[in-house]
Formats: C-alpha cells, sequence, structure tokens
C-alpha cells in the first residue's frame, strides 16, 4: 500500500473519532457544576458498604472489577507481544556491544551517579510496597504502586549494568510473578462465585480507616502490584537487551 493509501484510510477513521471527541467534550457539563447521582452514589458505597477511604480502588477493584481483570490480561498480551518480537531468531547470533562509538571509548558511569541511583533503590521499594498496599486507603494502587516497584530494578541498571539488573531480577521469576498476580486476580473472582457472583467482595471488610480493611480490594491491589511490577520488568528488560546488543545473520 503507497503512502498516500495509507493517509487516506487513517483520515477515514481518524476524523470521524475527532468528531466525536469533539461533540463528547462540547456536551461535558461546565465546571463546577452539580455532582451527578452516580459519583455521590460510589462515595456512599466505598465508605459504608466497602470500608474503604479511596472511593476509586472501590470503583476499580470491586464495583467495576473485571475491567480492571481487563486491563491486566492487555498488560499481560503486550509483554508477551514485546517478548515474543524481540526474541532471538533461528540463525541470528549475538555479539556484545561495542565500547567504541565514531572512535570515542562509552563513557562508564560515574562514581555520583553509582551512589545516587542505588541509594534510591531501597526507598523506590518501600515506596511502591506503601503505595500498593494503602491503594483502599490513600490516592494509588496496585497499578501506580507496581510501576514505581518496577524502577527499583532500573536504577541498579543505571548504576551497575544489565547483568547486574538481570541477577536481581530473573527472567523465569519476573514472568511467574506477572503470571502468578493475574491468575490470583482470577482466583479471588472465581471464589467470589460461591459466594453469589463473580469477583464479589466476599471477605471480612474490617473496620474503616485500617490497613486490613475494604476485603478483597486489597487483595486485587496486591494481586496488580505484582503482576505490573513483573509486567513492567519484563519489558524493560526486552528492551535493554535489545538495545544494547548488536544483532546479525549468521553465514
Amino acid at each position: 500500500m503507497s503512502v498516500a493509501a495509507r493517509r487516506l484510510v487513517f483520515l477515514a477513521g481518524a476524523l470521524p473519532l475527532l468528531a466525536l471527541l469533539v461533540r463528547a467534550g462540547l456536551a461535558l457539563p461546565p465546571a463546577g457544576s452539580d455532582p451527578k447521582a452516580y459519583g455521590q452514589t460510589m462515595i456512599d458505597i466505598a465508605t459504608t458498604e466497602r470500608r474503604t477511604s479511596d472511593a476509586v480502588a472501590a470503583v476499580n477493584f470491586d464495583t467495576r472489577g473485571l475491567d480492571t481483570l481487563g486491563e491486566e490480561t492487555i498488560l499481560f498480551a503486550a509483554v508477551m507481544g514485546v517478548t515474543l518480537l524481540l526474541r532471538r531468531l533461528r540463525g541470528e547470533h549475538e555479539e556484545p556491544p561495542r565500547r567504541e562509538v565514531h572512535g570515542r571509548d562509552t563513557p562508564g558511569t560515574s562514581d555520583a551517579v553509582r551512589a545516587l541511583t542505588l541509594g534510591l533503590t531501597m526507598p523506590l521499594v518501600l515506596l511502591g510496597l506503601q503505595v500498593v498496599s494503602h491503594g483502599q486507603l490513600t490516592p494509588g494502587g496496585g497499578f501506580q504502586g507496581g510501576v514505581i516497584l518496577a524502577t527499583a530494578p532500573l536504577a541498579v541498571f543505571v548504576a551497575g549494568d544489565l547483568g547486574t539488573f538481570q541477577r536481581i531480577a530473573p527472567h523465569a521469576v519476573v514472568v511467574a510473578g506477572e503470571s502468578l498476580g493475574i491468575a490470583a486476580f482470577v482466583g479471588v473472582g472465581l471464589w467470589g462465585l460461591t459466594r453469589g457472583s463473580f469477583l464479589v467482595n466476599a471477605l471480612p471488610l474490617g473496620t474503616f480507616g485500617d490497613l486490613w480493611s475494604s476485603g478483597t480490594i486489597l487483595v486485587l491491589n496486591l494481586c496488580t502490584g505484582l503482576a505490573v511490577a513483573a509486567g513492567f520488568v519484563s519489558l524493560m528488560v526486552s528492551f535493554l537487551h535489545e538495545a544494547l546488543t548488536l544483532r546479525g545473520r549468521g553465514s
């Protein structure tokens, strides 16, 4: 297909979509208008029926928990797709990265960068765990905390090299963690079937404001944090390995 034909196909789909987005934007209520009944209802459900102070978490992991499972599945499929695309092909050999660029030696990591990134590793882990485990109480949760946790191995890579990155985050462990997170999410949903419906909040709700509260919302946050952190680490390993390795066809 020629470039002109591709542009026509793109415009044929993009222009109607743009028109719909503009129409939807113009139909939004004015800023500061009275809140709709749905929002107030969700606040009441979150605080009284689910005993969580984060209404967004109640929506993501309870009222619309099936949508969140779909988002995790999309992330899992994206990671698997990248891994398959960047895998080593038959007849393809890998060479170590060259240390020279245009006749100049590639500078190594400075001591200041090493000290800074290594000093940030443990705080990043603690912050990620705090965001994941307190998603039912404060803004955050499994998605946000999982991304923060994934940056900790990246800081180690900046301070060292890809080998160190892979030693602290082995590929087999990372893949198993992502699979376990999604499987546990589904398992919680299936266990809810014994109480009436898929992903029903069937655990004890605890006391409002406590860490061990909100029932399955806390558990699903932990499952999501594990799956997201492992998924992003797997993506970074694939991209970094591809970027730092020279590939060529064998004879």
